[in-house]
């Protein structure tokens, strides 16, 4: 198909409603290092890769001081909270609807594997998707272009092939941009549409069940 790309979909908050789950973990991490940020400041930076939210957050110091152990209690406080979690409307219909088009879709994600293998489980479109990445799979988080780069790169493909990234927050489009890639988003991830016009976002939907009615509108038609 001469109009077919790859889509690289993020996983959590884009498919998968796990954003607030993710800065209450953070939340408590850093709670229970003596330290307390207002819970709305964390949620701002849901989308940043885990490496470099510490010092967003608390500065260089703090990143020096508990950076890493913050990291290692927020997968202890992480880890029974996925049990929490649901699909967003539509999600795994997003999938489908994309690899009927001839599209291939790769699962683009830093999350902990076994984070990623549960969201897996709950879509269900292992024999869908092309490929799939985690943590393990990357060291540059968003916004840099690594994860995205290395998502084509799983799935054979130069980093330069056509493709759309489908987000949900002003990283994903930061990363995007910096991959040379357009982005879609969905407003799951809680910033104003503003916000994301402004990083980059070619088109902005309520949920992936609105994208996939709109994909004849999209660079993913």
């Amino acid at each position: 198909m001469p109009d077919a790309r790859i889509a690289v979909l993020d996983v959590d908050g884009t498919l998968v409603d796990t954003n607030y789950q993710h800065a209450l973990a953070w939340y408590r991490a850093f709670r229970s290092l003596g330290e307390t940020f207002p819970i709305w400041r964390i949620h701002r930076l849901i989308g940043m890769g885990g490496d470099q939210l510490v010092a967003a957050l608390g500065g260089e110091e703090l990143e020096e001081r508990i950076g890493n152990e913050a990291r290692e209690r927020w997968v202890q406080e992480a880890d029974p909270l996925m049990a929490e979690v649901a699909l967003l409307p539509g999600a795994r219909d997003l999938v489908v609807a994309l690899t009927e088009r001839g599209h291939r879709v790769v699962l683009a994600s830093s999350g902990k594997p076994h984070h990623v293998e549960r969201a897996r489980r709950m879509l269900d479109v292992d024999d869908l998707a092309a490929g799939w990445t985690t943590s393990e799979d990357v060291e540059a988080t968003k916004p840099a272009p690594d994860l995205l780069q290395v998502a084509l790169k799983t799935i054979g493909e130069p980093v330069d092939a056509p493709s759309v990234l489908v987000g949900d927050s002003v990283y994903d489009v930061q990363a995007a941009r910096n991959a040379g890639m357009p982005a879609i988003v969905v407003r799951s991830g809680g910033f104003g549409d503003d916000e994301l016009r402004d990083a980059g976002a070619v088109a902005i939907y309520d949920t992936p069940a609105e994208l996939t009615a709109a994909l004849d509108d999209t660079d993913l038609r």
